[in-house]
């Protein structure tokens, strides 16, 4: 029971890192860049409150957990902002390698049964292959979109984003998931993006 406790605590502790770990995205009042820890939690409240968004066979109980861990990895790998260098950055095979490494760590963490499972879950929203991950991934994408409308323009401005990129970088994740959320959003940008 101590060692399980120990090993348990060592990881919620090591998870408190990524309340550190600044991205891109503002708050939605623009007034400083949100933090990975932050994010999490948005995303995890996003699940709950557009469950009605979500196919019938989507799971909200395990999009939620899935969006509570999916950027724990960032506490080594550090936020790769998608529209940064083009969007090379944020999907190359070096930061999926860094990713990975770091699941590795943080995960091996935890007691392997527990450990194991959270490893699956975000190999999972890795993937984005199945209906429970591809609305969190949707979720993850929307998001950020929504900071950048309420902020302004955000990180649209900062990195020269065109509609054509939103819609390929973005877009394409969230219909994939979520079409008629993406519908109702992108009408929202289209101020941005004339």
């Amino acid at each position: 029971m101590t060692d399980r406790l120990d090993a348990q605590f060592a990881f919620l502790n090591e998870a408190d890192r990524l309340k550190s770990v600044l991205r891109a995205t503002t708050l939605v009042d623009g007034s400083r860049p949100e933090n990975s820890g932050e994010h999490s939690w948005h995303l995890a409240l996003y699940a709950l409150i557009l469950a009605d968004q979500a196919g019938p066979e989507v799971k909200i109980e395990r999009v939620i957990r899935m969006l509570l861990i999916h950027d724990l990895v960032e506490i080594d790998v550090g936020d790769v902002p998608i529209h940064s260098q083009n969007g090379q950055a944020h999907a190359s095979a070096a930061t999926q390698a860094a990713e990975s490494r770091a699941a590795d760590r943080i995960f091996g963490l935890l007691p392997k049964d527990l450990g194991t499972d959270l490893r699956a879950l975000w190999e999972e929203f890795e993937a984005a292959e199945s209906p429970d991950a591809r609305f969190a991934k949707s979720l993850d994408r929307v998001q950020p979109v929504m900071a950048n409308l309420m902020s302004g323009g955000g990180t649209w401005t900062t990195y020269s984003v065109t509609s054509d990129q939103l819609d390929a970088r973005v877009g394409v994740k969230i219909a994939h998931g979520a079409p008629a959320l993406w519908s109702w959003v992108r009408e929202k940008t289209r101020a941005y993006f004339t």
